[in-house]
């Protein structure tokens, strides 16, 4: 877990307010377009890209990603369901908007919050991994009656807690904001060559390496600082016990990065253990990025997780 920690932290630190407006954009506008055939919605802290027909189903990738981290899985699921692929202005090369300035975490997941509310998507069904997962969980504890259910995927409710269990919010602010000022001003343009050597921490596939790298590589280094800051910084643990709607938390045993088998399925149960509604569940021989690591053994937890009423 501290190794993972360090090389997220060593990851953010190479890459790089309107009222909310929605806009249809050209396909070529944006880079992180998955479908000819989707329809583009752009707020101020992030965009929707809404490809499919049926229930609708909430995607949201982590930090310093690209949508494209779910795209395997809309490909899949595209024709049973509605599926809206978030994206967090300022990663992955989308321009970072009112995030450019100013916290990040927080107001993105209340903007989500009230676009949910706005096209009447609520109670949603959410599916988020790291960053993603995070702000589903602030969203549980905040919005309980805005979610159905959720899987979330490597997420965990204190993040800067990590290295020091008996750390607090206020005890890793001073730490965090040195990493925030430091990622922040680097200099120079970042290259996924530059990132790939964290990139083992993240995925044991070389592709998926090279693929998180470019993302971060074209990542709002100011944005990224910022995120990071804020999830060292949050802490969600006093208020576990709001959450009611069922979610299923997949995490990765770690194996690949020579984590002895079973560590893993004792550290996640307990991050959780205030939350009776969170069923912990593990996916062997996988990394952070466990949906592309391990896409059959994910695939049988999500469908089984959509299955759910």
């Amino acid at each position: 877990m501290i190794k993972f920690l360090a090389a997220v932290a060593a990851c953010a630190l190479l890459a790089t307010a309107a009222a909310a407006q929605t806009t249809t954009q050209p396909a070529p506008s944006d880079p992180n377009r998955l479908f000819a055939d989707s329809r583009l919605v752009v707020r101020d802290r992030f965009s929707d890209e809404i490809v499919g027909k049926g229930p609708d189903v909430i995607l949201m990738p982590g930090l310093a990603s690209s949508r494209a981290t779910w795209k395997a899985t809309a490909e899949r699921l595209r024709g049973h369901y509605r599926l809206h692929l978030l994206q967090v202005a300022g990663f992955a090369g989308e321009p970072a908007r009112a995030n450019a300035t100013g916290e990040v975490l927080v107001p993105t997941a209340e903007a989500i919050d009230a676009y949910l509310v706005q096209q009447k998507l609520t109670p949603a069904v959410f599916i988020g991994h790291s960053l993603g997962g995070t702000t589903r969980i602030y969203l549980a504890e905040h919005h309980p009656d805005h979610f159905k259910k959720a899987l979330v995927v490597d997420a965990m409710p204190f993040f800067g807690g990590l290295q020091d269990p008996k750390a607090t919010a206020d005890s890793i602010r001073p730490m965090a904001a040195k990493l925030r000022d430091a990622m922040a001003a680097g200099a120079g343009k970042t290259t996924p060559d530059q990132l790939m050597p964290q990139m083992r921490a993240m995925s044991k596939d070389a592709a998926t390496q090279r693929l998180v790298a470019g993302w971060g590589a074209e990542s709002d280094r100011r944005v990224v600082a910022q995120a990071m800051y804020d999830d060292l910084t949050l802490d969600l643990r006093p208020d576990l016990g709001l959450i009611r709607t069922p979610v299923i938390l997949v995490f990765p045993d770690n194996t690949p990065l020579g984590t002895p088998a079973g560590m893993m399925a004792k550290i996640y149960p307990a991050l959780y253990a205030a939350a009776p509604t969170v069923k912990p569940v593990e996916i062997a021989s996988a990394l952070h990025f466990a949906m592309l690591d391990q896409p059959q053994a994910f695939d049988e937890k999500l469908d089984a997780f959509l299955a759910q009423k």
